[in-house]
């Protein structure tokens, strides 16, 4: 899943800002660099980032998913918390809901979820939950979001499971995740790592800055898809994609 975020502020640096074309661009570089997915987002969701209104995400980002479901093959997913702004961008062709709330968030996202037919990403989002180990707070978030979406009737195969990584967890959790990802499989579901130049992977190399996290985010990739991940959300499509492609040779045979 190659990640566009058209904001001015996004953690990683690589926000692109209304300028419909390079986002068109840069969406086509990825899914030739590998991407099997892409991911839009029109709202930083970094510690401590300023929130914005309905209306200004709307408008960030659905020229862009406009735009780019006209211009690649690849399912377009959508990254945002508001079903106001899912419904828009699923009229406009998008395919996959990424909620970092899990259905938790906003009260009319699970009916929108199950009409509209997308699948959906439940993440658990740990800066909603009051610390405990990491499977039993993993256990409780995701089992409130599936309770959503089975009430809901949501399809079970249309939903993906997302631990949120680097989301409220402290730097151990999160190594934790990685290390303990095989026991996610147990759920029987998609799981999806978004790992990408998080501020752990910054401090294990050294308290590097997010433009030097490269390799972190590849080797946490690579752990994760060894640990059953189908599918993981990245910046550096190009130099992730080959590294799966060896550990997918190693770990399915593919």
């Amino acid at each position: 899943m190659g990640i566009i975020n058209v904001t001015p502020d996004s953690f990683s640096g690589d926000g692109i800002h209304k300028n419909v074309e390079e986002v068109v661009s840069f969406a086509r570089a990825l899914v030739e660099a590998g991407a099997d997915c892409i991911d839009i987002g029109g709202e930083s969701s970094r510690p401590n980032a300023e929130a914005i209104t309905e209306e200004v995400e709307l408008e960030r980002v659905l020229p862009a998913v406009k735009a780019i479901c006209d211009a690649v093959k690849v399912p377009v997913s959508i990254d945002t918390r508001r079903s106001s702004v899912a419904k828009e961008a699923i009229d406009l062709g998008a395919e996959i809901i990424n909620d970092i709330y899990g259905l938790q968030g906003d009260s009319d996202m699970a009916a929108l979820c199950a009409r509209s037919g997308a699948a959906v990403v439940l993440m658990h989002n740990q800066r909603n939950y009051e610390s405990s180990t990491v499977q039993k707070s993993l256990d409780a978030g995701w089992a409130e979001s599936l309770k959503l979406a089975k009430k809901a009737e949501i399809k079970k195969n249309r939903i993906i499971l997302d631990p949120g990584f680097g989301f409220g967890w402290l730097p151990e959790e999160n190594l934790e995740i990685l290390s303990s990802f095989h026991k996610f499989q147990s759920y029987q579901l998609p799981l999806l790592l978004g790992p990408s130049r998080k501020s752990t992977l910054g401090i294990v190399l050294g308290d590097l800055p997010t433009e030097e996290r490269l390799e972190g985010t590849v080797a946490a990739s690579v752990l994760a898809v060894a640990g059953g991940a189908d599918i993981v959300r990245v910046h550096d499509v190009v130099e992730v994609s080959r590294a799966l492609k060896v550990a997918d040779s190693v770990v399915r045979g593919s």
